[in-house]
């Protein structure tokens, strides 16, 4: 399995997936410390651990204006699972369900991410109207954690900071 597209089962829910020629333990255990996330994370400047299963996020948003928001995790099953949310109300809370497994090949792991994003079709829209696409968003940020994982470096700059991976 390769790179798939982020695909929107309905107006909140965005799907993608990637396999990494490198073992479950090693993408887990690399995805898991969120100081790792701004390594390929297109618009994630910055991650600072908060306390056990929280951290604060800087996001760099269109227009070069930043925001931070607090993270804090769901559920964790190690090499299999990692769920995270937004700390905000219920009705602007986005969630993410990242799922690993191992691979067809030995040696392999296959990442599916399931993002959900706030109000539907309509923040999708709003989303839009600023110049931001998650689907894209994630099928841009799977492959450059493949590409950190099984390289060290990132060279796929798609939908990421201008000058963020130079």
């Amino acid at each position: 399995m390769q790179s798939t597209p982020g695909a929107a089962r309905d107006g909140s829910t965005i799907e993608g997936s990637v396999t990494i020629k490198s073992s479950v333990a090693q993408v887990f255990g690399f995805y898991k410390d969120f100081r790792n996330l701004p390594r390929f994370l297109g618009d994630v400047m910055r991650v600072e651990p908060l306390g056990p299963g929280t951290a604060r996020w800087t996001v760099q948003g269109p227009f070069g204006m930043r925001t931070t928001w607090t993270t804090r995790v769901t559920e964790e099953r190690p090499n299999e699972l990692l769920r995270y949310e937004t700390v905000m109300p219920s009705v602007l809370k986005t969630s993410w369900s990242i799922h690993f497994a191992p691979g067809a090949e030995p040696g392999e792991t296959d990442v599916h991410e399931v993002m959900k994003v706030p109000l539907g079709r309509f923040g999708r829209a709003a989303l839009a109207l600023i110049g931001k696409f998650p689907a894209e968003e994630m099928t841009s940020n799977l492959h450059r954690l493949k590409e950190v994982l099984e390289t060290g470096a990132v060279k796929d700059t798609s939908r990421a900071v201008p000058g963020k991976f130079s």
